[in-house]
């Protein structure tokens, strides 16, 4: 392709996307720019304080709990409060836990504050995915969430090597880094970002609308199987940084090895995120699931026949690519599924899904490794991968004829602009077999 066409490319993959986007977008990269604690804790505690590696898992294991719960409450309170004051309320509460850890002397203080952290940092999260659904029209909301996400590899990709020279000089500096960022993130937020949250229809004229509670959501039985399917890939994809350096230092590699090995899946994702999102926005979203879940699975699975340092790089390159294809799509289809005045819960509980994996990969990856062998945890990634695909195709079955990725998503609820609107609830469900019922006002289940 001639650089003219590599500019033409890259316009057609900015273009047409609300400012209010673009901020939302910086925020992130500002927010992933200062991904310090989650990167560098178990070295923070087995290398600088000298605890053992039992009390480093068990103090990843706590920060990894604070993400399970903060993702339901905050949910609510970016339905019930708004997107903003969320993002704010998290930002802000993550930077102060954050400094406040990197003083912690105590080993029962350090893990109460890890747990605070893991709760605090991960609370924004449903609040910018329901934002984005909000602000972007749904024919570009694939395309939003692929730069979105390649915005967090990428800054994740600067904060690991900047980061990693300043825990060589110190630990704590590194704490209030990502304080400090985290802090600039909630003014970005403050300064540029409106409310998008939509207002329900009221007066005489207003369409009855049942109220959305997390019960609501946990009945959803089609959503929850996106979840299911969301808790079975990431359980895949988390054996990256638990699985995978646990076999390769049994395999006799160094963590230099490692760490060469795994860059290749955040430059893989820097280079090929977009791009690759453009050639598939067009295609049906059911066999890129599929593909990407056999993908995933079979690609960690291959890890079991890698021999030389090359060939575990080239097992990363393969489940890369499922990652790439798959978190675009699959977050297009939570919107999709999402009533619009109850995405905050609905993004919560899918954001959960992560959080569970996280604490139940490293429990997996340990138990399987030490009593059967890697290449039996590497088998077993494959099985998921298998079930993951064959979910989602039974998951989406009763779609009609294939479509664009584009128009799949544009069937979602109107896009609300930056300037609350009124959408009525029902429209956001097109998914359903049949439309939702709605409740006489004395049977409406009161939001949670």
């Amino acid at each position: 392709m001639s650089v003219d066409g590599l500019r033409r490319a890259a316009r057609e993959s900015v273009s047409g996307l609300p400012r209010a986007f673009w901020w939302l977008w910086a925020s992130t990269l500002v927010n992933r720019l200062g991904a310090f604690v989650a990167t560098f804790m178990t070295l923070y505690l087995t290398l600088d304080r000298g605890y053992s590696a039992s009390f480093a898992g068990l103090v990843v294991a706590l920060h990894g709990l604070g993400g399970v719960v903060s993702s339901l409450v905050a949910g609510v309170m970016t339905d019930r409060l708004g997107r903003r004051p969320t993002m704010l309320a998290a930002n802000v509460s993550t930077a102060f836990s954050v400094a406040l850890l990197g003083f912690m002397e105590h080993p029962a203080a350090i893990a109460a504050v890890a747990l605070l952290v893991g709760m605090t940092s991960n609370a924004s999260r449903p609040a910018v995915s329901a934002m984005m659904a909000d602000i972007v029209r749904p024919e570009d909301r694939v395309r939003a969430f692929a730069l979105n996400y390649w915005a967090i590899n990428l800054g994740f990709a600067i904060s690991a090597t900047v980061a990693g020279l300043v825990a060589e000089y110190s630990y704590r500096a590194g704490f209030l880094g990502e304080a400090a960022l985290t802090l600039l993130c909630a003014v970005l937020v403050f300064v540029k970002l409106p409310e998008s949250r939509p207002v329900r229809e009221t007066g005489p004229a207003a369409v009855a609308e049942p109220r959305i509670g997390l019960g609501s959501v946990l009945r959803d039985r089609r959503f929850m199987g996106v979840v299911g399917l969301s808790f079975l890939i990431s359980l895949i994809f988390t054996q990256g940084s638990v699985g995978l350096p646990a076999a390769m230092g049994a395999a006799g590699f160094s963590p230099g090895d490692y760490g060469l090995v795994i860059a290749a899946n955040g430059l893989l994702i820097v280079l090929l995120q977009i791009p690759v999102t453009r050639f598939i926005e067009h295609r049906d979203p059911r066999r890129l699931l599929v593909l990407s879940a056999l993908l995933a699975g079979y690609g960690f699975a291959m890890t079991a026949f890698a021999g030389p340092l090359w060939a575990y790089a080239a097992t990363v390159c393969v489940w890369t690519l499922a990652e790439i294809v798959n978190s675009p799509i699959q977050m297009g289809l939570v919107v999709r599924l999402s009533p619009v005045q109850g995405r905050g819960r609905y993004q919560g509980v899918y954001t959960m899904s992560w959080s569970v994996a996280a604490l139940v990969a490293p429990l997996m990856a340990g138990i399987v490794i030490d009593r059967l062998g890697a290449g039996w945890l590497w088998g077993a990634t494959g099985v998921l991968g298998t079930v993951a695909a064959a979910g989602y195709w039974l998951l989406m079955r009763n779609l009609p004829e294939p479509e664009p990725i584009a128009a799949v998503v544009a069937a979602a609820v109107p896009v609300a602009a930056a300037v609350p609107v009124a959408v009525p609830v029902a429209v956001a469900m097109p998914l359903a077999t049949a439309p939702p019922t709605v409740e006489k006002p004395s049977q409406v289940e009161p939001a949670v």
